[in-house]
């Protein structure tokens, strides 16, 4: 087993995305076209909002968000630093004031309190994720964006057919954005998708997103000028399979989520998953294990190191945005549980194909590298 390479994530493609894919290669148009409209009516559909508009990654989607509510360089927004996706690095492109808020310990989420505790008069959004897959506290976010009078702006990259309160993630936001990359469990290699109830929001996503063929002569088309940010048809009709299957792609990385867990009871102090009381389910974007009290960012690295010795695709899940380069010397202010969380925690490989036996190799591997740090093989 230690001879093979076992990757982080591997896509669940099958003959279906290969046989549409082939279709479109072999069609009149690979670019935005018919494809991708589908691809939006049915995602649109999925979710049970009012308009899907497909672009080319979540960083963009996020820009077309900022500029269709016209925020200005003086608006604040307020955010988690701690995802793997980042999107909100589409703040410092955009010219907003990125806002740092503090997480939620055990969900990893936007932490309410710490963000009622940053809102100004120059706030003007609230960018809540669903980290991990884990939702956020959707009804007091909610709550507070309305006291506020602020828009609610949610990321949804990590965590598709996840439900709060028996509501899929994605259905909360004045805006929500999912992402199609790996690991996503659905995949378009690249891409993303904005969706809200909006008719305004949504016509200028779409002029800002791209200009339209019918219009490559058009005078007053250029009054918004476009981002050029659309999706291919060839991501589109990807996304379109994978959105069909969808449900048995995600009931097979449940599977995988359950023989994790099944060989993780022997970690001392092993405990499930933790989902909050609101939360119906929990589809995750990456297995996550948070290491003890004992341990320290460095041991964490140590273990890393290594698992991909051993032929393991390991990683830290993030380094929180405020303690990097660019926010920190803008002043970030600090946010100790969301440090105090990435410093500990490290993610392993999670995806359909993975095999009671490489998780039991993987497990075991974990256990050793725990050990040869120093720290005891205590996880919580």
């Amino acid at each position: 087993m230690n001879d093979e390479r076992i990757p982080l994530s591997d896509p669940d493609i099958g003959r279906a995305e290969l046989e549409h894919v082939e279709s479109i290669l072999r069609s009149e148009r690979i670019s935005a076209g018919e494809e991708v409209e589908a691809f939006e009516a049915a995602f649109a559909a999925y979710l049970g909002r009012r308009y899907a508009i497909a672009i080319a990654s979540p960083t963009l989607a996020l820009m077309l968000c900022l500029r269709a509510y016209e925020l200005q360089p003086e608006d604040e927004v307020i955010l988690s630093p701690y995802s793997w996706w980042q999107i909100g690095h589409a703040l410092a492109w955009y010219g907003v004031k990125p806002i740092f808020a503090d997480i939620d310990y055990y969900s990893g989420t936007l932490s309410v309190k710490s963000t009622e505790a940053l809102i100004t008069p120059k706030t003007r959004a609230i960018l809540a994720g669903n980290t991990k897959g884990h939702p956020a506290a959707w009804s007091a976010l909610r709550s507070l964006a309305n006291t506020a009078g602020v828009i609610l702006l949610e990321d949804s990259t990590e965590a598709i057919g996840s439900r709060y309160q028996d509501k899929l993630v994605g259905s909360f936001g004045d805006c929500a954005i999912f992402g199609f990359a790996q690991p996503s469990a659905l995949l378009c290699g690249e891409g993303a998708m904005i969706v809200t109830d909006n008719t305004d929001v949504a016509s200028s996503l779409r002029q800002y997103r791209a200009r339209s063929l019918s219009d490559r002569s058009s005078v007053a088309a250029a009054t918004r000028p476009p981002l050029q940010a659309e999706m291919s048809n060839l991501q589109a009709g990807l996304g379109l399979i994978q959105l069909s299957r969808l449900d048995g792609i995600l009931s097979r990385r449940r599977a995988v989520e359950m023989l994790y867990f099944q060989h993780m009871k022997s970690f001392e102090g092993i405990k499930d998953p933790y989902r909050g009381g609101d939360v119906t389910d929990a589809h995750w974007f990456t297995y996550e294990v948070h290491l003890g009290t004992r341990f320290s960012r460095s041991s964490r690295d140590a273990i890393v190191t290594d698992l991909r010795a051993r032929g393991i695709e390991a990683a830290a899940y993030c380094l929180p945005m405020h303690q990097q380069f660019y926010y920190r010397e803008r002043h970030a202010n600090r946010c100790p549980t969301a440090e105090r969380v990435s410093d500990r925690t490290l993610v392993l490989p999670f995806h359909p194909r993975l095999d009671e036996g490489e998780i039991a190799f993987i497990i075991e591997t974990l256990k050793d590298a725990s050990v040869n740090v120093g720290a005891g093989a205590a996880i919580y």
